[in-house]
């Protein structure tokens, strides 16, 4: 996080300035020079062509947006905390990070530092205001979620890969990772590059002789490893076999020894457990370092040798990383999973604890079931979602979409202007007053405008449809949660979780209360008011609040409750719920709301 990363003290006053931030994802996948070159001209088109201020300084990323470790990105939000700029301008918001709660916790400690975020294909909007602040966090869950569907295919690519025999990882210690252009046959089904792995000559012999002492049957691990430390021989990445620790003691590094001996690479075979490949049932494409015979018998060994041993489970907590507990200060802890006597026959007792010896802690169990309960309360009246729809549209629209009627009629002027322009000059060349170099010039000149002005038309009307779609999207999923999340695995329940969670806390009497991403709060949000005015509007009468009488209201018209506000209140928050809350990770403000049709 980017709180991590910054010594606390005052920030100093920002100097007038733009930071030019580019991003892109990776020189494999992608040409960097074209993409920060094709981001470079929309914020020079869009932003810093109508804006006063110098450009202070330029960030440069090649790195995925979903880890906040990047080195320009850090360097950034050092500088801004130095004050050497007041703005930071990027292409799009997800160039600024595909993770919400990272990317708009950063945005509001910029702010907090004097310094504003902008985006140039929504050169207009501001994160920092309460309405326009959803749609950024929208961008930010739509890239979240892009980046999810780029990972399923490439898992799927991966699995295609491994099950014709290729291998799909780094290739292991021994062995090289190579690539090269497919030959024609297989062009059609590998794509243009190849990638295989190869006997490393240099390495290969190492783990050659490694496996002769196995098979031997005379050393243990740590006696090979003092065999293959006296020859000189190291791991891959230089670490020793045998290190001499500060007290003069000799430790030998033998668990990457014996996962080494536990690889079934090394005879040639694509094992897989996590997708379903069994040892021996598919060949790899690559050549063995030593026969399935003397593997076998090398895992027979080392199996007689740890007979005796108790293996500990490894616990699959589902909410690691996502549960905090709340103090009676209201301060929020973060939970780690733990596992009282996991040696034992049945695996132990796991619990959500806090890391210091002497926490509370709660039972895995209890939590998880408290936790399906809780999701299958969130969901959408389906007679709710029309006027869900229409209060959405309505807001987007008003934003970025159709009904940003000064943006799209500036843009159709300046189209309407340029072929007027180029009419006149047209008058002129016909009569002989301009050269043709001029005109060409010219003609070039305004193909390119009236290009870049219909690429930000056809922007805006994009940009509306995939808001509408990121919706439809929550509201399908919200409506079948309860029942969904039920049915699902194990592991699909983590994932499910943390594309709708934000956080899940538990209090001291256990219990527990979910903090949704976004939309799906603002859709738990508003379906609680609208159901709360449809409650008043049945009723037939006057409903009273502060002694004073309010007039009923009717499904589907303008609500005095829903647009105006009590003292510390806005109307998307419900009555059970506190005056102030965190919208995507960020500070604590109140809930933003949509105007109602």
């Amino acid at each position: 996080m980017a709180t991590d990363r910054r010594k606390k003290g005052t920030p100093l006053p920002p100097q007038p300035g733009w930071a030019v931030y580019l991003r892109t994802s990776s020189d494999e996948n992608q040409k960097p020079e074209l993409s920060r070159a094709r981001q470079r001209f929309m914020i020079e088109e869009n932003v810093l062509k109508r804006s006063d201020m110098p450009v202070c300084d330029e960030y440069i990323d090649v790195l995925t947006g979903t880890t906040a470790n990047r080195p320009e990105y850090q360097r950034l939000l050092n500088d801004a905390r130095a004050g050497k700029f007041s703005h930071v301008i990027v292409e799009r918001a997800d160039r600024f990070g595909r993770n919400d709660t990272e990317a708009m916790r950063a945005i509001d400690e910029l702010d907090e530092f004097g310094v504003a975020v902008r985006f140039a294909n929504m050169p207009d909007i501001d994160p920092m205001h309460m309405d326009q602040r959803v749609l950024v966090t929208m961008t930010f869950t739509l890239a979240r979620r892009e980046s999810a569907l780029l990972g399923v295919r490439v898992k799927g690519g991966l699995q295609a890969k491994r099950k014709v025999g290729g291998f799909t990882n780094l290739a292991p210690d021994g062995y090289l990772n190579m690539s090269g252009k497919t030959e024609l046959d297989r062009k059609k089904d590998l794509g243009r590059i190849d990638h295989w792995i190869e006997l490393d000559p240099e390495r290969a012999p190492i783990w050659r002789y490694a496996w002769e002492l196995l098979l031997e049957d005379r050393l243990t691990l740590p006696e090979i490893a003092e065999a293959l430390h006296a020859v000189g021989y190291q791991y891959r990445r230089g670490r020793p076999f045998v290190e001499i620790t500060a007290t003069g003691k000799r430790k030998q590094n033998i668990n990457t020894l014996s996962t080494i001996f536990h690889n079934w690479a090394y005879a040639g075979w694509v094992v897989s457990e996590r997708n379903g490949i069994a040892p021996k049932t598919l060949r790899g494409s690559w050549e063995p370092l030593i026969s399935t015979e003397e593997f076998e018998r090398g895992l027979k060994i080392l199996e007689r040798r740890n007979h005796h041993r108790m293996v500990r489970r490894k616990q699959e907590y589902l909410l690691s990383g996502l549960i905090h507990y709340r103090d009676s200060d209201g301060k929020l802890i973060r939970l780690t999973g733990s596992t009282s006597n996991a040696g034992r026959s049945g695996g132990g007792t796991p619990y959500y604890r806090i890391a210091a010896a002497g926490g509370v802690s709660f039972l895995c169990c209890d939590v998880d079931e408290r936790v399906g309960k809780e999701l299958a309360r969130i969901q959408v009246d389906p007679d709710l979602l029309p006027l869900i729809r229409a209060a959405y549209t309505n807001d987007l629209n008003s934003k970025i979409g159709s009904a940003r009627p000064d943006e799209r009629t500036r843009l159709e002027a300046v189209l309407k202007l340029t072929d007027e322009e180029e009419s006149r000059t047209a008058r002129l060349y016909a009569a002989g007053k301009i050269s043709e170099e001029i005109w060409d010039a010219l003609w070039a000149e305004w193909q390119d405008r009236r290009n870049q002005v219909r690429r930000t038309l056809e922007t805006l009307t994009v940009s509306h449809q995939v808001h509408v779609d990121n919706l439809e999207m929550a509201l399908q999923i919200i409506a079948r949660i309860g029942t969904l999340y039920n049915g699902l695995e194990r592991k699909d329940q983590k994932e499910l979780l943390r594309q709708v969670v934000s956080r899940v806390v538990v209090n001291d009497e256990g219990n527990v209360s979910l903090e949704l991403r976004t939309p799906f709060a603002y859709l738990c949000d508003l379906t609680d008011e609208i159901r709360t005015v449809k409650k008043q509007s049945k009723g037939g009468k006057a409903e009273k609040k502060n002694g004073r009488p309010e007039s009923a209201v009717s499904p589907g018209a303008c609500s005095s409750q829903l647009q105006s506000c009590g003292k510390d209140r806005i109307r998307t928050c419900g009555r059970g719920l506190p005056p102030d809350n965190r919208l995507a990770g960020g500070p604590i403000r109140p809930l933003w709301h949509l105007p109602w049709l």
